[in-house]
């Protein structure tokens, strides 16, 4: 019992001067392109259609130090006015400590038509945040433990002020999509008004600024067999090789690989890390994740994802299992044209 307190405590100590220092991160998903709207706003609106969608990840199941993160998002295009409109549910969990963050976010974004067959998408997002430690009441301090009898019973304690109440932020970010038939390139930098998420009255902890930077290219391999249908047009085969570079405080990670698809079956392969560049001396070399997942014709999409861990922390760790669902509902006018043939070409996973 002792060795606990004792062990308690020190972790108590850590938290504290993290508290005031460190620099947070926020969670990530592999199958980033089936996360829209938690990579960039400005793909609000971008499938001229209502979509809803969920997104869940276990990061490292195989240590106790695991974590596990939730999303839900929908948006819609209002075509009279060139605006997409959409909102983002985000909830995670950090390992042993029960550190819980929640984001809701309102997210906006513009169509502006810069030549034939190329558009650009700025998009904006106003997120109300919430951060609650949720381990607090089981924390033992040392002016708890009574040195006469360090088995006996926990002595009352004096709270550190603001330690243990919930942390509420607001975070403001931004984003661009330019983009043709084939082509894709975008930009995204969140919590741009750096909010304080330390827990204590008196502490300072900004939430760095996270970069994102993404783009692909999508290649046709040829068209494949007829559809089953009566619109006498052939299933879609192409190769997408894609980009995305990611950094917040002194993180950076890059997401290199593509995706094959033929219709309905997508297969994606894609290397994390940045071996050449190390985060305080340590390897950044992360996993090689592996995907397959369907482009249903009633609009539904389904992908699974796992993380081959290369770092440090070994297979052991579980790798990350990743699990993402996404439903487009069909146009209320089915017969209508659209104000533009051009369809954001990057993957639905």
């Amino acid at each position: 019992m002792f060795q606990a307190q004792i062990n308690t405590v020190f972790l108590t100590f850590v938290l504290l001067a993290t508290g005031i220092s460190a620099f947070g991160q926020d969670p990530q998903y592999s199958q980033y392109y089936a996360a829209p709207l938690y990579l960039n706003p400005a793909f609000a609106g971008a499938e001229l259609a209502t979509r809803v969608g969920v997104n869940y990840r276990n990061q490292w199941p195989g240590l106790e130090a695991n974590f596990s993160t939730f999303s839900a998002y929908g948006d819609t295009y209002v075509e009279e006015y060139n605006v997409g409109v959409g909102f983002l549910v985000t909830n995670d969990t950090e390992g042993v400590s029960g550190l819980q963050s929640t984001h809701v976010s309102g997210i906006l974004s513009y169509e502006l038509k810069l030549a034939d067959n190329v558009y650009f998408k700025p998009g904006f997002q106003a997120s109300y945040m919430r951060r609650d430690i949720g381990f607090y009441e089981n924390l033992v301090f040392a002016n708890q433990i009574n040195p006469s009898d360090p088995f006996g019973p926990i002595l009352p304690g004096n709270d550190i002020t603001g330690l243990g109440d919930p942390v509420n932020m607001f975070s403001v970010s931004f984003g661009g999509l330019v983009f043709t038939d084939n082509f894709w390139f975008g930009l995204s930098t969140h919590h741009v008004n750096r909010p304080n998420q330390s827990f204590l009255d008196e502490g300072i902890s900004r939430l760095p600024v996270k970069y994102s930077i993404h783009t692909g290219y999508r290649i046709s391999l040829g068209r494949g067999s007829p559809r089953n249908d009566f619109t006498h047009t052939y299933k879609e085969r192409y190769f997408t090789p894609t980009i995305n570079y990611k950094r917040q405080g002194p993180f950076e990670q890059l997401d290199l690989g593509g995706y094959l698809y033929l219709e309905p079956i997508v297969l994606g392969v894609w290397y994390r890390g940045l071996p050449y560049k190390p985060v305080e001396k340590q390897s950044n070399r992360d996993a090689v994740v592996l995907m397959v997942g369907f482009n249903l014709p009633s609009g539904l999409n389904i992908g699974y994802s796992f993380d081959y861990t290369v770092s440090k922390l070994g297979i052991q760790s579980g790798g990350a299992h990743e699990i993402s669902l996404s439903y487009i509902f069909p146009p209320k006018n089915p017969g209508a044209p659209l104000k533009r043939n051009t369809i954001l070409p990057c993957p639905k996973f």
